[in-house]
């Protein structure tokens, strides 16, 4: 401890974020009583309309109030470019400003990380799960279910054009699928979304908000966590900064890191856990000699092809115009249907471009 920390107090869990996983895990571990949470976010709260306007994540997007306007570095694969990586920049996280849209991975996937060895991890496994976290439009069925928290709608406008791109899909052999998430993807339809009537549904507010009434419960925001802090090989607490004070607080039970892709390494490596020789370099004490943290990180791209239509009515079409906007923002004030309830994307398809996977079987 530094001779300008305080001690903030001990904690049966400490979760550091309060993203799409950390809003989860305060909601569910703050859920018993017994144990004392406190959640520690780096951005602020949620209090800007365009967070929950379904549209807002033009705006969000690219603004340093709700993105932290990470870049990643530059890729010689994409000919030196640098790309933008959005990341949320308040409570809620990325589900603050994502696309809403609700798609889970493909069941063999999930097999195979069984299969590999991670019990627990199998699609006969996490479905439960997602069952449980679901308050689904389609209700109680093999795949949904209602009553959880996190709200699962249809889409609340359709366009035309995306009828006549899902007809042509269609022709060329790739089936209809009213439901990306039975474990199945491919198909083409309409995404389902992180909506309820019309206003996103971020982790914030379906699992931390209605949890902050808790009196075992604690959230801090503005809070960047300097490292973790170690007795052995042991995580008993760590170490942050708020408004230019010095904190630490301690961990009965466990420190659990949730704070993104990003952030999470950071941490982690800030507080020696990485590889030895590159934390050395940087004038960081190893603690653990973890070649693999940092390294591996894969995401997907995203290309914008750009086509000039005719006889068929666009957003663009209907934007640019006076009147349009006028009827858009009127059919959201009355109806909460309409552009303004947009996720980026309405339709999706998945196909095939290699053989099924073989079928995985539960590790021996």
């Amino acid at each position: 401890m530094t001779a300008s920390a305080a001690i903030e107090g001990e904690f049966d869990y400490i979760v550091v974020g309060a993203g799409s996983a950390g809003c989860v895990l305060a909601n569910r571990l703050s859920a018993d009583p017994r144990r004392r949470v406190l959640v520690l976010e780096a951005g602020g709260r949620d209090d800007w309309i365009w967070l929950h306007i379904p549209v807002g994540y033009l705006f969000a997007i690219g603004n340093p109030r709700a993105d932290w306007m990470f870049k990643t570095e530059a890729e010689p694969g994409l000919g030196g470019r640098a790309l933008n990586y959005p990341r949320g920049k308040v409570i809620g996280g990325c589900s603050a400003i994502n696309a809403m849209i609700s798609m889970r991975g493909q069941a063999d996937d999930y097999d195979h990380w069984r299969q590999l060895g991670l019990s627990g991890w199998g699609w006969d496994d996490v479905l439960p799960l997602f069952k449980s976290l679901e308050d689904h439009f389609l209700g109680d069925t093999e795949f949904h279910a209602r009553g959880g928290e996190w709200r699962v709608e249809e889409p609340r406008v359709r366009w035309e054009v995306l009828d006549r791109i899902k007809a042509a899909a269609m022709e060329l052999g790739v089936p209809a699928t009213p439901d990306f998430n039975t474990g199945d993807n491919e198909g083409v339809g309409y995404f389902h979304v992180n909506q309820k009537r019309g206003f996103r549904v971020s982790a914030a507010r379906a699992f931390l908000k209605p949890a902050l009434g808790r009196p075992n419960l604690r959230l801090e925001t503005g809070v960047l966590v300097e490292k973790v802090l170690f007795e052995g090989n042991r995580c008993v607490g760590l170490r942050y900064r708020q408004e230019g004070r010095v904190v630490e607080a301690r961990a009965r039970g466990e420190v659990i890191l949730s704070a993104g892709a990003i952030g999470s390494v950071q941490i982690l490596q800030l507080s020696g856990v990485g590889p030895a020789d590159w934390l050395a370099e940087q004038g960081i004490t190893p603690v653990l000699d973890k070649p693999g943290v940092g390294r591996n990180l894969q995401d997907h791209l995203q290309q914008r092809a750009i086509y000039r239509v005719s006889h068929v009515k666009t957003l663009n079409e209907t934007y640019h115009s006076l009147v349009g906007r006028g009827l858009m923002a009127l059919d959201y004030a009355l109806r909460r249907r309409g552009p303004m309830t947009m996720a980026p994307s309405q339709l999706g398809i998945f196909t095939r471009s290699s053989p099924p996977m073989p079928s995985a079987s539960p590790a021996a």
